[in-house]
């Protein structure tokens, strides 16, 4: 999936990346949100884009927390960032990672409304998978519910089935360029 999706040209990347960008702005859940968790893409490995997608949240006030990995732990948070340009970039296994600054306040259970979630490849029945560490794994079960969760991903990595083992966690929704899906029982229904 990885050569896949590396195959993609950057152009055909940014095209699918806005009509995600289209589709997640319409879900109810973010347009009832008050505070979202994004990704900042890694643009080597050629992820969604959803930099246009955080521009719209901030034209309406909600407040945008991304992900971070503590020194220490080795967990991952969410940290709010009042301005994408106040992240910071770090290197890990030579690729760049863009992350918030430790000093950004850090998300509490139930701060956040909804949780938008990368995905290497997924299936209708929310179940996905990332690079291997597990640390969405480990996170989401703090935040979800109440927040919902979404993975994103260019509908060809929407497989269909993605093994599981009892520590993966699914994500409630799949929305990809063209197609939306409510992920919440084992098949999982397409909403469109």
């Amino acid at each position: 999936m990885r050569g896949l999706r590396h195959a993609l040209p950057l152009g055909a990347c940014a095209e699918r990346s806005a009509k995600i960008v289209t589709r997640l702005s319409s879900l109810d859940s973010i347009n009832l949100a008050r505070a979202v968790a994004l990704f900042w893409p890694i643009e080597q490995r050629h992820e969604v884009d959803l930099r246009a997608f955080d521009a719209r949240l901030r034209d309406r006030n909600v407040r945008i927390a991304y992900p971070a990995i503590d020194p220490q732990t080795g967990a991952l948070t969410f940290r709010f960032v009042a301005a994408p340009e106040t992240m910071i970039d770090r290197v890990s296994q030579g690729l760049t990672l863009r992350e918030p600054s430790s000093d950004a306040p850090e998300a509490a259970p139930g701060d956040l409304d909804v949780i938008v979630v990368p995905a290497l490849a997924v299936d209708s029945s929310g179940q996905r998978i990332g690079y291997g560490a597990g640390y969405y794994d480990r996170a989401l079960p703090r935040f979800a519910p109440p927040a919902v969760s979404v993975a994103v991903a260019f509908d060809f990595q929407l497989i269909v089935e993605v093994p599981a083992s009892e520590r993966d966690v699914r994500v409630h929704e799949v929305v990809t360029d063209t197609r939306r899906i409510r992920a919440g029982d084992n098949e999982g229904s397409d909403v469109d």
